[in-house]
């Protein structure tokens, strides 16, 4: 096994990415978002608003203010189309995050009729989008398992039994984060410290004591729910004073996965 071939560093570099998509999910999923900070998924709102070349030449007092606005037309224009693609690819997420929490099959047909009632054409393109959004942020893959009516299941990318989801539905799959922790520990030669963890997490914009609308409190996540259902061990290095912690895989994270299976999603993925 070539583990060295991955660096802390170089992985940790990339995963801004998992936070960015986080928050476009996220405001997704909420009914009133703030506003978007840059990089987010933008609110309806924002994309209801009239493209600057509809309203060009109203009230212009010169020519210097035509010439302008005829300069900025294919910026605003190019950019409300990203922020177009942003949205119907957080919709799509949360679309697709409703199907596997209900444990249920979708169709392209369904897709389009749920999310994209409009710009079709660019299904293709976020429909992958959508997909590596799912497999980096959850772990959730997107199968096909009918090519004929192009019909999905939704189910858990490493194969792991527990996914953070409670029985109400309403909360979301977690294992994306555990499999990055997974991948901490043993890049770390198989128990990770305390200290480096928290960095990795600060790196991604999850930090201590601060409820995350994705994952909820880290601390909480990881000492607690992640420990009681046998996936980490979080114990107190020996002889250490002051008392310092680290992680290490649980029993059941060894039993459900492997170092080769974690080590190469996490490469895939960054």
């Amino acid at each position: 096994m070539e583990e060295d071939e991955l660096s802390i560093s170089s992985s940790s570099s990339s995963l801004s990415v998992f936070s960015d998509i986080s928050e476009e999910v996220a405001a997704a999923e909420t009914p009133s978002p703030p506003p978007s900070p840059p990089g987010a998924c933008p609110s309806p709102e924002a994309l209801e608003a009239p493209p600057l070349s509809e309203t060009q030449g109203v009230g212009s007092s010169s020519q210097d203010e035509e010439q302008q606005s005829t300069t900025a037309a294919p910026e605003d224009a190019e950019s409300s189309r990203k922020q177009a693609a942003h949205l119907m690819m957080a919709e799509l997420v949360k679309f697709l995050l409703e199907k596997y929490r209900a444990k249920e099959p979708t169709t392209h047909a369904e897709m389009l009729s749920s999310v994209f009632t409009e710009h079709q054409d660019h299904f293709p393109e976020i429909f992958s989008r959508a997909s590596r959004c799912l497999q980096r942020v959850f772990a959730v893959d997107v199968k096909e398992v009918d090519a004929s009516d192009h019909s999905y299941v939704l189910v858990n990318s490493l194969g792991l039994t527990y996914d953070g989801v409670a029985s109400d539905g309403h909360s979301m799959p977690k294992n994306g984060l555990l499999v990055l922790l997974l991948f901490v520990i043993l890049k770390e030669g198989e128990c990770a410290s305390e200290e480096k963890v928290w960095k990795v997490l600060s790196d991604m914009g999850l930090h201590d004591g601060v409820e995350n609308s994705i994952f909820g409190e880290p601390r909480d996540l990881m000492t607690k729910v992640w420990v009681e259902e046998q996936y980490l061990e979080y114990r107190q290095v020996a002889a250490s004073d002051p008392a310092r912690y680290e992680f290490l895989w649980g029993p059941r994270a060894h039993a459900e996965t492997t170092k080769l299976t974690v080590l190469e999603f996490v490469q895939n993925q960054y």
